[in-house]
């Protein structure tokens, strides 16, 4: 006789199931596994990454150190956010512009010297129209000298493991040693979206306007693809026309990475083929919403004999739409727990694994507070379980009588 726990438990597994079938069945669009993508690119390196596990869907000479241009923003970005999240220095704060901020070529603010400038319109003008003057002023302002922020620059690229990447400067400016590789631009892109989400408003910001003069964001993504929303591009003529793209649709985030290319329109189709690729062949499952309870957890001694075990978070996974057959989902809880338990603490997981690989883990807490039953409960549920025990052993016997020949 299965008690209400294995009843509950066995309802949650054909629950799961047809959820993660129901799909199969639906008319779709045609998917292309990721081994037979192979796109006709211009970029001399490329790189298309799942942002919420951080899978390489595609690469392509993804280890080749090559000359980054503005690309190495990216990097200075996220030294400058790491500084503000620290609290080492306010978005308010007035930032003194140098001789050698002023100086600095390439794409700038037209910062003025001695001009006083709020940290964050530094960092949005990096964000957005690629300001060298800007990164200069940061980098003296947070460490003294642009030398000294770039040793940083380089610590955190050791930290990250990108091992294909160098820095001499904060701006990208050609320098024979100052080099990184796509696939190191789409673990950093990742790491400064996964940590400062925010900072996606100012590398989208498709105008910035600084001492009354108005430019606009190189970035061709942002007008041309639905849901881009980042990242930065580079140019110089060492390094080619280089972008780092980023587009938020469907619940699902990518991330590509093109290097060397021949034009800025060379830049943006390779762009577009990557994240056409991605959008049309990969899926969101949605396999329970933050708030479900699906499972239970017996219950000892309580005064009540079970628990509905709940998640806070959602569990949704990002998988290839081919893959959704492949798709398992575990319950790790214990048999049972003994009473008292307090509401929300962690009693077991969920996983969600694709051919052996675990995609997410997220934890199973208890939905309510449980009071330890008194002795006389006890004593009467344990003589109530056994009778009831007594009584469906005789029905069963006198069922397996019945119905024998």
């Amino acid at each position: 006789m299965l008690n209400n726990h294995q009843l509950h438990k066995i309802i949650s597994s054909i629950l799961i199931f047809f959820l993660l079938w129901a799909g199969l069945f639906l008319p779709g669009k045609k998917v292309i596994a990721a081994e037979d993508f192979s796109p006709e690119l211009n970029a001399e390196a490329a790189v298309l990454v799942e942002f919420s596990r951080g899978e390489t869907i595609f690469a392509h000479n993804e280890s080749e150190p090559l000359p980054p241009a503005s690309l190495t923003k990216i990097m200075t970005l996220v030294i400058a956010y790491k500084a503000l999240r620290e609290g080492r220095v306010t978005e308010k704060e007035k930032v003194i512009i140098s001789e050698e901020s002023w100086a600095t070529g390439g794409s700038q603010m037209f910062l003025e010297i001695g001009q006083k400038v709020p940290f964050e319109k530094l960092v949005a003008g990096i964000a957005s129209i690629s300001a060298n003057d800007a990164c200069i002023a940061i980098a003296e302002h947070l460490y003294g000298s642009e030398a000294a922020f770039v040793q940083e620059m380089n610590n955190k690229a050791r930290e990250l493991g990108l091992n294909n990447t160098r820095f001499q400067n904060t701006t990208g400016l050609p320098d024979s040693e100052h080099y990184t590789s796509a696939e190191d631009l789409g673990h950093l892109a990742r790491y400064l979206i996964q940590n400062f989400p925010d900072a996606l408003e100012q590398h989208s910001l498709q105008e910035f306007t600084f001492n009354d003069i108005l430019q606009y964001n190189r970035n061709p993504l942002l007008d041309s693809y639905q849901g881009a929303d980042g990242l930065k591009t580079g140019h110089t003529s060492v390094a080619g026309y280089c972008l780092v793209g980023s587009a938020y649709r469907d619940g699902m985030r990518f991330i590509t990475v093109v290097m060397n290319a021949e034009s800025n329109q060379a830049r943006l189709q390779d762009s577009i083929t990557l994240l056409n690729y991605a959008f049309q062949n990969y899926t969101l499952e949605k396999i329970f919403t933050a708030g479900s309870k699906p499972t239970a957890l017996e219950v000892f001694r309580g005064d009540q004999r079970e628990i509905d075990l709940l998640l806070t978070n959602e569990v949704e996974v990002v998988i290839p739409a081919d893959h959704k057959e492949k798709l398992e989902v575990f319950f790790e809880v214990p048999e049972n727990i003994t009473a008292p338990v307090e509401k929300n603490t962690e009693l077991g997981s969920i996983k969600v694994m694709l051919e052996n690989e675990t995609l997410l883990e997220s934890p199973l807490v208890a939905s309510e507070s449980v009071e330890r039953a008194g002795i006389l409960s006890i004593i009467l549920r344990s003589i109530g379980d056994f009778f009831t025990g007594l009584w469906n052993g005789i029905s069963q016997f006198l069922q397996d009588m019945l119905t024998r020949d």
